[in-house]
């Protein structure tokens, strides 16, 4: 199979837009805590979406996954857990950050380890970044970090614009330090799935092997490293469901008030409901990696560089998201002008980085 990064590109694009979205039928579910709807939807993200997809599209998928080594199942199952504690401290990253400020902190470093250790790992980093190609992903990359910086300036010149009592209710427990601690943390952690995904080349190997299409050979490794991810997910939820007494929310029709005993009343949950958003959204967020892989197939010899447009992707669309849900509807010109050039900058990254994998593509000269 030729690789073809303008495809590539628009996959990571897909796969942003999903990541972007998925939290969005979580806005439906209601009377559910955190870690219910979350393990819930979970559910479907990290277990129930990988083997599906992958049983229905690579053959003789059993085969694929027995045949690897234990080096490599551990390694990329262990890398799945490592990404699992970025993805649960990025919320704390938000309560003391607040959301503009601490997703560009996390995001920006999970783009640059993400993008920049896996060659490191392998040994390659040298060779890649000797090239053309090479040194015009790493202006991308560079591009990418300044757009995430906008959108970090946006977000705090509209928190200036917010009235004091708004401030308090967006960010709670504001402390900066603890805040770029449990950032430089989530990031850090959170750019693990790129190494579990680098892990388990060998087992997209074995899925070509077997006969399954080049554009196809991802899905397995997901089935790996999502395992690992809900391990740390789970154990934490498992954890929050006891110490905040929620599991009965997975069964109970009914939720009490916290009204006096005498006048308390019950509350009618809509448990069917809240069992498809979450589903619905565990899916959306499962898609970002069925795309994300589809892309890292079509961007030749240096599909390192999805991470970044992976990353660059998400925070176009989050953004937009914003934008639709009218987020930014009160916010000066000055905000406005910030925010549309962050989205400008985080575009040309994409394109700047796919341009770099088609010169790649390209015969020797």
């Amino acid at each position: 199979m030729n690789p073809n990064p303008i495809l590539g590109v628009f996959f990571h694009w897909l796969g942003g837009l999903a990541s972007g979205s998925f939290y969005v039928p979580y806005r439906g579910v209601k009377k559910w805590a955190w870690e219910v709807y979350w393990l819930a939807g979970g559910v479907f993200s990290w277990i129930v979406m990988p083997w599906l997809m992958a049983s229905l599209i690579i053959p003789n998928l059993f085969q694929v996954l027995a045949e690897q080594s234990l080096n490599t199942l551990a390694w990329t199952y262990f890398w799945g857990m490592m990404w699992g504690f970025g993805g649960l401290t990025f919320g704390l990253t938000m309560r003391y950050l607040g959301m503009s400020l601490g997703m560009a902190v996390a995001l920006g470093y999970c783009a640059v380890f993400g993008t920049i250790m896996p060659p490191i790992f392998d040994g390659t980093i040298g060779a890649k970044l000797h090239t053309i190609p090479g040194q015009i992903i790493l202006i991308g990359i560079i591009i990418c970090l300044q757009g995430i910086v906008i959108v970090a300036l946006a977000g705090m010149s509209k928190e200036r614009e917010m009235t004091d009592e708004q401030k308090r209710e967006s960010i709670k427990e504001f402390s900066f330090w603890k805040g770029i601690l449990v950032a430089t943390f989530s990031g850090i952690m959170s750019s693990c799935m790129a190494y579990g995904m680098s892990a388990g080349e060998p087992i997209s190997v074995s899925a070509l092997k077997y006969g399954a299409d080049g554009i196809w050979t991802g899905l397995p490794k997901l089935i790996v490293v999502l395992a690992g991810g809900f391990t740390t997910n789970f154990l934490w939820c498992l954890y929050l469901l006891i110490k905040n007494k929620t599991l009965h929310q997975f069964t109970s029709q009914y939720e009490r008030t916290e009204a006096p005993a005498k006048t308390a009343s019950a509350i009618r949950v809509p448990l069917l409901a809240n069992f498809l958003f979450s589903a619905l959204a565990g899916c959306t967020w499962y898609m970002q990696f069925f795309f994300y892989t589809m892309g890292e197939t079509q961007m030749g010899h240096y599909k390192f560089s999805s991470w970044t447009i992976h990353m660059a992707s998400i925070i176009i669309f989050s953004t937009l998201w914003g934008i639709f849900l009218k987020e930014w509807k009160n916010t000066s010109g000055m905000t406005k002008f910030m925010l549309g050039l962050a989205l400008v900058t985080l575009i040309g990254s994409t394109i700047v980085i796919g341009y770099a994998n088609y010169l790649g593509t390209l015969p020797a000269m």
